[in-house]
C-alpha cells in the first residue's frame, strides 16, 4: 500500500509541473497568434492546432490531478446522512466504480488511438495517435490514484476494527 501512495504521490506532483509547463506553452502561442494577426496582420497556421492539441492534454491530466486532490464535484446529501459502516462501504463502491470506468478509459483510449494512428494533423504533421495517446496514459495514472484511495481505504478499516 505505502508504495502506491507514494508512486500516486509522485506521479502527481511532476503532472503538476506539466501542467503549468503546457499552460504557458499554450498561453504563449495563443499570446504570439493574437499579436500575428492583428498586429502584423499575419496568421499563424500551426497555432491553433498546437493550441488545441495543448488543451486536450491540459483537460486529460487536470483531471487526473483534480482526482487526486479529491478536488472532483460530490454530492454528499445522502453520504453525510450514512451511519459509518455504510459510509465506508458507499467510498469502497465509489472507488471500484472508478476503476471500472478508468479501465474502460484504458481500453478504448487505446484502440482509438490505434485506430487513427495513421492519421496526421494537417498544420503540425503531427501523427495523431500522439496527441489521443493522453486517453489511456490519463486512465493509467487514474487508475494508480484510485487503487492508492481504495487500499488507503481498505487499510483504515482495518485499523479502525
Amino acid at each position: 500500500m505505502r508504495f502506491l501512495d507514494q508512486l500516486s504521490n509522485a506521479i502527481n506532483y511532476w503532472i503538476e509541473y506539466l501542467l503549468f509547463g503546457l499552460g504557458i506553452t499554450m498561453a504563449l502561442v495563443v499570446a504570439t497568434q493574437v499579436f500575428f494577426r492583428y498586429v502584423l496582420n499575419q496568421s499563424l497556421f500551426w497555432s491553433e492546432e498546437l493550441a488545441r492539441f495543448l488543451l486536450v492534454w491540459l483537460t486529460f491530466l487536470g483531471a487526473t490531478v483534480a482526482y487526486h486532490r479529491k478536488a472532483h464535484p460530490g454530492i454528499d446529501v445522502f453520504y453525510s446522512r450514512m451511519p459509518p459502516p455504510l459510509q465506508k462501504a458507499a467510498v469502497i463502491l465509489t472507488h471500484l466504480a472508478a476503476i471500472t470506468l478508468f479501465s474502460v478509459m484504458v481500453f478504448y483510449g487505446y484502440k482509438f488511438a490505434y485506430f487513427i494512428r495513421l492519421q496526421i494533423s494537417p498544420a503540425l504533421y503531427l501523427p495523431k495517435w500522439i496527441v489521443l495517446s493522453i486517453i489511456p496514459l490519463s486512465g493509467l495514472i487514474l487508475l494508480v490514484h484510485a487503487g492508492a484511495f481504495l487500499l488507503s481505504e481498505l487499510m483504515r478499516g482495518n485499523r479502525d476494527d
